[in-house]
């Protein structure tokens, strides 16, 4: 077994590495940009190399300088996690020259089948379905919209060496595809460093499943059976479960053997998984392509089987056997895994960088709830990479129990400082198609065709946020009512009957206190009496607890006079006040918000990497003003109206933060 592997890969992945290396009793060697100096996965590494700039090019996707770092610190392997060079077959040849083992497939089979092109050549060969397109490099945006006519729209535009939802674009005509091309090509240059794109027949209403499979170096090989992920956002994984509730036995078993048969035939060594897209009404099933690397969501694999990819994947590349035969392999419950991104939700889940005030996961229990994350609270979200803040893992003995869990788990959740996906998934365990099991890729895009809003997702008992809201306020006061000084015989007294605001409905409440062996507060409203019972303390962003004798978990946050209330997927701003300042607030003027419709501003913070027009110019609408790249992803900005360009506020290459000014119009 190796003493000493490096892991060419920052983040969550590496943690997660370095937790099963440690287990195993094996040294571990992290790198980084001088962006991740500070970062989690170089404190919990055994040692650390710096390898450049910020700029992934420059750092975490350069060979030379990974294979240098092995040489300085006499790492035997090298583990490459996901994404970067995890399945460049470059990589994998060098360090094989360099004597380094590569935790991973050995290079051919990553050239054989890696590649999206050329695995559908080898799909084809073995006689495997695919879907119609074109599995050649395209040469130019003309090119591609030809093809795109005979194929016949929509047709899936894609980076050879995609993954992740870079280089992807769904084109339904001309326009679409010839832009969509463009962006493709340099999405896959900047992120992958290859910028072959082909074209496929966009099969609508699909379910994304996928087969994780294992083999070693002596021709065993078996499938961990499948995971869906079909909830996405543009083409994203937001939640994956395992196993799927759509396929029958017939078809997993059909799905499994399949997949393992198309890796035999490159003879395919160490985890993959190959992905196929379903068909929702006759469960037949397409070959998409296959991923020669482990998966963001592999810990629901690992969750219904109790098997360790990670540490399979490093005895596999040590030369041993697999432990198990594929009747051993098990099936426990159900498993699923949101990922918790750094975006708003709200603003059209636009990228949010900046420093973790807050970071409280939910505890861990094993076997049931489980984290995985590559930050901690202080630890800054940066620009220059993914928008992952961490993965949620839960496992059930039945997917109700595991939707049970998570929607708890969720709800336990911290993050301040940044804004994240949390209300969003919350949202999505509770929609009755996800909850049903009848759902396909289009979901998201179906359910909410304008984006996400808290108006989206209307609470199951509304009543237990205007209770917890008025159990707060008078818990607030109680502390008030305390503070010394105050002039004897004028002292602060609290009242018992308070109005509590939550949008354009008002409540009356009255709030008193319980006996005094109970911790809370009994709420009356509405003709119902709410015992709201819990050891709360002022500035503790959980209210845990229970009303009525019903457990319960709140987040909690007093932004001036509001309080701002996670639950279930609803994010609610609530005020409570007496009932003469309720009337003299209904009667406060609304300030209006500035006018900015003649500026173009940044959606989110970013890298400006292009301003297409001058000053002067005459812009009609549709057209491109300026690109923006955020956490590896190129965002396009087009005017809304046929306008004049005043003034440029903003140069490529500038950093730019949320609502900054980029163009001025006459």
């Amino acid at each position: 077994m190796f003493k000493k592997i490096l892991i060419a890969n920052r983040g969550e992945i590496a943690c997660r590495v370095i937790k099963t290396a440690r287990k195993m009793g094996i040294k571990t060697v992290a790198v980084y940009s001088e962006a991740d100096r500070d970062s989690r996965h170089v404190e919990l590494a055994d040692e650390a190399v710096c390898i450049g700039p910020a700029a992934s090019k420059e750092s975490y996707l350069v060979i030379d300088k990974i294979i240098a770092a092995c040489q300085q610190t006499g790492a035997e392997a090298v583990h490459p996690g996901y994404g970067f060079l995890s399945e460049n077959a470059e990589f994998s040849r060098r360090l094989e020259e360099a004597g380094i083992i590569f935790i991973g497939p050995k290079h051919e089979s990553i050239a054989a089948i890696g590649d999206n092109i050329a695995s559908k050549n080898l799909a084809l060969k073995a006689k495997v379905n695919v879907i119609p397109g074109v599995n050649e490099a395209i040469d130019g945006p003309e090119k591609a919209v030809e093809i795109a006519r005979n194929i016949g729209y929509p047709v899936m535009i894609k980076a050879s060496a995609g993954g992740g939802g870079k280089g992807l674009r769904v084109a339904y005509n001309d326009q679409e595809a010839h832009e969509g091309f463009s962006s493709c090509v340099n999405e896959a240059r900047n992120a992958f460093g290859d910028d072959r794109v082909f074209i496929e027949k966009f099969i609508e209403e699909p379910r994304h499943i996928e087969i994780q499979l294992i083999g070693d170096a002596h021709g065993n090989m078996v499938y961990l059976w499948e995971r869906e992920c079909s909830i996405q956002r543009r083409h994203q994984k937001v939640i994956e479960e395992a196993p799927s509730p759509f396929l029958d036995a017939a078809t997993r078993k059909a799905m499994g053997e399949q997949a393992v048969a198309l890796a035999k035939a490159v003879n395919y060594q160490s985890a993959g998984t190959v992905e196929f897209v379903v068909g929702g009404k006759d469960r037949g099933f397409y070959f998409l392509e296959m991923n020669t690397r482990l998966q963001v969501e592999h810990p629901v694999t690992e969750m219904i089987t109790g098997l360790d990819l990670v540490e399979l994947m490093i005895r596999v590349a040590a030369g041993e056997k697999l432990p198990m035969t594929q009747e051993q392999v098990k099936l426990d419950g159900w498993a699923m895994e949101c990922r918790i991104n750094a975006e708003d939700p709200f603003r059209g889940f636009l990228p949010s960088t900046g420093r973790l005030v807050k970071f409280m996961p939910p505890p861990e229990v094993p076997g049931a709830v489980r984290v995985d994350t590559g930050v901690a609270e202080g630890g800054e979200i940066s620009m220059y990479y993914d928008s992952m803040i961490a993965k949620l893992i839960v496992h059930g003995g039945t997917r109700d129990a595991a939707i049970a869990r998570m929607r708890d788990a969720l709800n336990r959740f911290v993050i301040r400082g940044v804004s994240s996906n949390i209300a969003f998934q919350a949202a999505l365990m509770q929609h009755p198609r996800f909850v049903s099991g009848h759902f396909n890729t289009g979901l998201i895009a179906e359910e909410y065709p304008n984006g996400f809003d808290a108006a989206d997702v209307p609470h199951d008992d509304p009543a237990m946020l205007v209770a917890v809201a008025a159990a707060m306020n008078r818990q607030f006061l109680k502390r008030n009512a305390t503070i010394s000084g105050q002039m004897r015989g004028h002292e602060f007294q609290p009242g018992s009957d308070f109005v509590v605001l939550i949008g354009d409905e008002k409540h009356e409440v009255k709030v008193t206190a319980p006996s005094p062996r109970e911790e809370g507060w009994d709420v009356e409203f509405s003709g119902q009496q709410y015992a709201v019972r819990s050891h709360w303390q002022f500035g503790k962003p959980l209210y845990i607890g229970t009303i009525n004798g019903e457990p319960m978990c709140m987040q909690v946050e007093r932004r001036g006079l509001v309080y701002r209330l996670f639950h279930w997927g609803v994010q609610a701003d609530v005020q409570v006040m007496s009932a003469r300042t309720a009337e003299l607030h209904a009667l406060m003027p609304v300030k209006s918000a500035p006018d900015m419709s003649k500026f173009l501003l940044s959606p989110m913070p970013g890298l400006l990497t292009q301003i297409a027009v001058t000053a002067g110019q005459e812009v009609k609408a549709g057209e491109i003003l300026a690109k923006i790249e955020a956490m590896k992803m190129e965002n396009v900005l087009k005017a809304e109206r046929d306008c004049v360009v005043e003034k440029l506020l903003a140069s490529p290459g500038e950093s730019l933060a949320v609502d900054q000014p980029i163009i001025a119009f006459k």
